[in-house]
């Protein structure tokens, strides 16, 4: 492509304009809670063409403005952080993490062994979704008391994760059964609430709330009579908050639009043959149901097997504590036999027909990846459900806001969260590529800031 010399003389002048901007403002000081970042390619999360040569001024926690270096004057005491040549987006969310569980792959030997370490555990996961571009997330399932104490401790300041909503344990009929011969399903039940009729359903339902979670998170809907879904649904509405639930069957998906709820968490599992019915795709787009269909964490064996090397990855070494580390390398030393993978492989693989058949739909796909089950690592697990989500044939650009906006829509919280404008928590990420061309740009090493909040949690310039 032949470029013309008025073009070249524009292209120059906004090079010099950007230079003479940045060194006018590189030395000065950050004393009074203003930040300005400079430069970068914007990606707002709002659908729209990326802003190039882009400014967005933070004060305090919140986006102030967007704009251009050309139309944008910075305030004399901001930071500046220069964003040229990079690109610039919301923070990202992982809409279904487990904070508790590290990617062990032995289930029956990691729950009964780590019982009493969670506020051990819990920051590292925190931590590690943080400093990949994670800045919100939805935890669900996880012990109560633990669950709302990491979620404060991020909240007040003293412990660095993602801003989190939890739902605590979940509600189900039973108990599971079966796994291996040291297996006791008693070791789940800290994570794992059942109910018995519509008063226990109400009453567990009403603890959890009064404990402070943030949803609610349901299983096992065809085993629950309509007595007891109705019941937890009824005390979720009356608290303003959504539920989360596992449903496969055009049957459960039928009472999840029975009981209002506002995801349906994995690719449908008896349905994986044949896609979901035009009744099931009805009722999610009918009823604005949101879908989470985490295609990543069943499809890791394939990954593992294409790239052995990744689970000696040194970031695992360095954030688990040495005798943790080395339980969890041991518990996969066989991927291919563990338990977690005995799903048909050849039918796993074809979960893209089914996210095509309900993104073409209309149904709202909101990206959440199961993140810390087996070899599911925090560090790594979102970019590449991004990454399948684009292989399978959704734009880029919508796969972006499944894991910006839709999220926030989904978690009641768009007022603040989800994209780059006036008003918004200034939770924002800058990467060093270009995820509208490779998700690749968003894995953990091309995160080069992570601000939430309006505060610089990584980048080169930090101690």
């Amino acid at each position: 492509m032949q470029i013309r010399p008025c073009e070249r003389l524009i292209g120059v002048l906004v090079c010099v304009l950007f230079i003479a901007f940045t060194q006018a403002v590189s030395a000065q000081g950050n004393n009074s809670g203003h930040l300005a970042i400079v430069g970068g390619y914007l990606i707002d999360g709002q659908e729209g063409v990326p802003i190039q040569n882009s400014v967005i001024l933070v004060e305090g926690d919140r986006i102030t403005h967007v704009g251009t270096v050309s139309d944008t004057e910075i305030p004399s005491d901001a930071k500046v952080i220069n964003a040229n040549g990079y690109t610039v987006l919301p923070g990202l969310s992982d809409a279904h993490a487990h904070l508790f569980i590290v990617g062990h792959g032995i289930y029956d030997e990691y729950f009964p062994r780590y019982q009493g370490r969670w506020r051990e555990i819990m920051p590292i996961s925190a931590r590690q979704l943080l400093m990949a571009g994670v800045t919100n997330a939805r935890d669900v399932a996880g012990p109560l008391e633990e669950s709302i104490w990491i979620k404060n401790e991020i909240d007040e300041g003293r412990l660095v994760g993602p801003r989190l909503f939890v739902s605590g344990p979940f509600l189900q009929k039973s108990l599971p059964s079966g796994g291996g011969p040291n297996y006791d399903a008693r070791h789940q039940a800290f994570f794992r609430w059942t109910v018995d009729g519509p008063e226990d359903a109400r009453r567990k339902a009403r603890k959890l709330i009064d404990a402070g979670v943030d949803l609610l998170k349901v299983i096992q809907l065809n085993q629950l009579t309509s007595e007891e879904r109705l019941a937890i649904a009824d005390e979720a509405r009356k608290a303003g908050l959504h539920i989360a639930v596992h449903a496969g069957s055009t049957e459960e998906i039928r009472y999840a639009a029975e009981m209002g709820v506002g995801s349906i968490e994995h690719v449908g599992g008896r349905l994986r043959n044949t896609g979901y019915d035009d009744e099931a795709v009805r009722l999610m787009a009918d009823n604005r149901i949101s879908w989470v269909p985490t295609v990543i964490h069943n499809l890791l064996i394939d990954v593992v097997e294409e790239d052995p090397e990744r689970l000696d990855n040194q970031q695992l070494k360095r954030d688990l504590p040495p005798d943790i580390y080395e339980d969890v390398r041991e518990s996969f030393q066989f991927p291919s036999r563990l338990g977690y993978f005995f799903n048909d492989r050849e039918e796993d693989r074809k979960y893209g027909s089914k996210v095509r058949q309900l993104y073409d739909a209309g149904v709202r796909i909101v990206v959440g990846t199961d993140s810390g089950t087996p070899m599911n690592f925090h560090y790594e697990a979102t970019w590449q459900e991004m990454d399948l989500l684009v292989k399978y044939g959704i734009p880029p650009i919508k796969v972006i806001s499944m894991a910006t906006r839709y999220p926030a829509l989904l978690y009641g919280a768009y007022q603040d969260l989800g994209t780059i404008e006036p008003g918004k928590l200034a939770d924002i990420i800058i990467v060093n590529g270009n995820p509208l061309r490779h998700m690749s740009a968003l894995q953990q090493n091309n995160v080069i800031y992570v601000i939430k909040g309006g505060i610089q949690y990584k980048g080169p310039d930090l101690p």
